[in-house]
Parts: C-alpha cells; sequence; structure tokens
C-alpha cells in the first residue's frame, strides 16, 4: 500500500478531524507523500501538519465548504508549490439530524453545497492538471446514506446519492485518460460527523449518537480507506455489520425494508 502514495501529492479535505485527520496522520508516519492539508480550522490543520518533521512535505490550505472558495485559485497555490496534484481526496461533509417537513430550503441548500457541490467544484478545478499530466485518482466520501435512504438523513443521503451519479460518469467519460475515480461508502464511524450535524433551526446536533460511540475507530477506518485507495478499487464499503444492509437491499428487499423500519434514528 505505501508504495501506491509514495512521492504522490494528495490534497485531502476535512483534514482537521475524523477520517480525513486520521488518513493525514498516516500518510505522514508510513509514506512519502507530499500532502495538501485543508478544512476550516486552520489550527487543526496545523497540529497534523507539525507532525512531519519535513515541512517541505506539507501545505496548510484551509477554506470552508460551505463558502464561495475559488477552487482555480487553491490549484495555483497546489501546483506552484509542488508542481501536480496526484490524488484528490474529497472528504470534507456535514450531515442531519432533521425531519423533511422540519428543514429549511436554506440548510437544505448548504447540505447539498458542502457534501456535493464543493465535491464537484473541485474536481472539475484538479481535472485539467491530471489530464495534462496523463494521471490523476479523485477519491470521494459518499456513505453507506448513498445507497438507500435514512431517517433525518433526508438531504444529506439525497446529496451522497448525487455523488454517485456524477462521479460513476466521470469515471466513464475519463478512464480511458488515466484517471481513476474511488468512491468510499463508510457506515458508522466514530468521529464527530454526528455532533457536528445540522437540525433544522440550522444549530448543530451537539450529541454523539450511540451508533457512532460504539463504531469503529476513524484510525481503523482510515487504514481501511486507504489500502482501498491504493488498490484502485471503484467502490466499497467500511464499517462493521450496517454494512449487510447495502447487500440485503440489493438481494432482498422486503427483508431490507422490514430491517429499516425497526432501526433507530440515532
Amino acid at each position: 500500500m505505501h508504495k501506491y502514495f509514495n512521492d504522490k501529492v494528495i490534497w485531502i479535505t476535512g483534514a482537521s478531524s475524523g477520517i480525513g485527520e486520521a488518513m493525514a496522520r498516516y500518510l505522514i508516519r508510513y509514506t512519502t507523500a507530499r500532502l495538501v492539508l485543508s478544512a476550516r480550522n486552520e489550527n487543526k490543520l496545523k497540529n497534523t501538519a507539525a507532525l512531519c518533521s519535513d515541512e517541505k512535505r506539507i501545505l496548510v490550505l484551509p477554506f470552508d465548504l460551505a463558502s464561495d472558495f475559488s477552487a482555480e485559485q487553491l490549484v495555483r497555490v497546489i501546483i506552484q508549490k509542488f508542481g501536480r496534484i496526484d490524488i484528490l481526496i474529497n472528504n470534507g461533509g456535514v450531515s442531519q439530524r432533521t425531519r423533511v417537513l422540519d428543514v429549511s430550503e436554506n440548510t437544505e441548500r448548504q447540505l447539498f453545497e458542502i457534501n456535493y457541490f464543493s465535491y464537484v467544484k473541485l474536481t472539475r478545478a484538479v481535472l485539467p492538471f491530471m489530464l495534462q499530466q496523463k494521471y490523476g485518482h479523485i477519491v470521494v466520501m459518499s456513505s453507506i446514506a448513498g445507497k438507500f435512504g435514512f431517517y433525518l438523513r433526508s438531504t444529506y443521503s439525497a446529496a451522497k446519492h448525487a455523488l454517485h451519479g456524477y462521479f460513476e460518469t466521470l469515471k466513464l467519460e475519463y478512464e480511458k485518460e488515466n484517471i481513476f475515480v474511488t468512491i468510499v461508502c463508510p457506515g458508522k464511524v466514530k468521529t464527530d460527523i454526528s455532533l457536528n450535524a445540522i437540525l433544522s433551526d440550522g444549530k448543530i446536533h451537539s450529541q454523539m449518537d450511540a451508533s457512532h460511540q460504539n463504531a469503529i475507530s476513524a484510525e481503523n477506518a482510515a487504514k481501511k480507506i486507504l489500502q482501498g485507495i491504493a488498490q484502485k478499487k471503484e467502490e466499497f464499503y467500511v464499517g462493521r455489520k450496517e454494512i449487510l444492509m447495502v447487500y440485503i437491499k440489493r438481494y432482498c428487499s422486503t427483508l431490507f425494508n422490514w430491517f429499516i423500519r425497526r432501526q433507530s434514528p440515532y
């Protein structure tokens, strides 16, 4: 696995916490990759970057996925420092805990802006450089919520579903030009995603859901995700028994419908 990442320029969004931070820490420790770390929290990014003894390997590039950022300007900064971008890991995101009629239009648009449009925006800015260098790997962090809907996740799930349609198409259009696409579908992972989930009034959930508290760690998830990326898997799932729901829906929809109605929203 390590050989795949060695000496590559890897841009990770959502790198200040959770899976993104865990991937960055792993790559710093075990590979010679050059990393671009992005998120809103610059101080946390700098703490992660400080783990690397060679500061020339790291570029801290903070920005907010929900803002009107210039993806082209961000790409220019990376190209100026490293000369290329080999792997883009679209990882940043935010969930929700809101019933359909309780979520405002503004909140719905914010969820799509972060979880879908920012991924598309960054990818479109990076892709021309990848085509020019005749290689690129785009990683998309979806979710098992991108494979089926779930209580209190309507817009989050819709945005994740949309990622599959867009990036599966991109893969078909550019795979002959040495552009690889990997879609990752995590299940429950012990991160701050439930703490930061958006409520109907725009405030955050501020609670660790029991299903996340008892889930796979971000470190274990990150290692599995990096293994899948190195193997250039087109789509794969990371988690525990909740991953079975994807296969149950695929092969026995009646049983899936029975199970899903008995799950706790939290």
